[in-house]
């Protein structure tokens, strides 16, 4: 009885490691062109832009400064942010990515508040749009991020928000520039 336990152990081990031998990849993966359009970010950018007064403070003047890197294997940015704004000062931890799977750029993101926020993204043009659904306050809103290339060093910036089915309202404008 033993034996044959140990014989379906094996069985069960081998079967299993063989078959994700078979599923794994012949070579490593290599970052698609979705990806590499990513690559805009990398650099060290700053922020300033205006907070409309509303559900994340009084509204406002904010500033932000970002030091965007690959990951090792280029399938991530790692973005760190510092801002100041109307409610403190804050740290962000940001990762962006694409999955090939659903078609859509990702993007998560940890803030020094204890919030943490997850969105899809797509890219049209020079103008990426970022999508979320989350609850506030025990309501369902919708959030938008637009990001507009204005050139190789700058872009503007728009968070929008919707709840329960409303009109989107303007949380924050805003303009970016690659630091020189």
């Amino acid at each position: 009885m033993r034996r044959a336990v140990l014989i379906i152990q094996f069985a069960l081990t081998f079967g299993a490691g063989s078959l994700f031998a078979a599923l794994a990849p012949s070579q490593m993966p290599q970052p698609g062109p979705e990806l590499k359009r990513l690559g805009y970010f990398v650099g060290k950018w700053h922020s300033e832009g205006e907070m409309k007064p509303g559900p994340f403070g009084p509204g406002g003047k904010f500033t932000e400064s970002q030091d965007v890197q690959w990951m090792p294997g280029g399938f991530f940015l790692i973005i760190n942010a510092d801002e100041q704004s109307p409610m403190g000062n804050g740290k962000t931890l940001m990762i962006m990515g694409y999955d090939s799977e659903k078609n859509a750029y990702t993007f998560s993101a940890f803030n020094s508040m204890g919030q943490n926020e997850v969105a899809t993204g797509t890219l049209e043009g020079n103008t990426w749009t970022w999508l979320s659904d989350s609850v506030m306050g025990g309501k369902a809103v919708k959030t938008r991020f637009t990001m507009k290339g204005l050139s190789p060093t700058s872009y503007t910036t728009k968070f929008e928000m919707s709840s329960e089915g409303g009109g989107w309202n303007t949380i924050m404008e805003g303009t970016t520039t690659k630091a020189k």
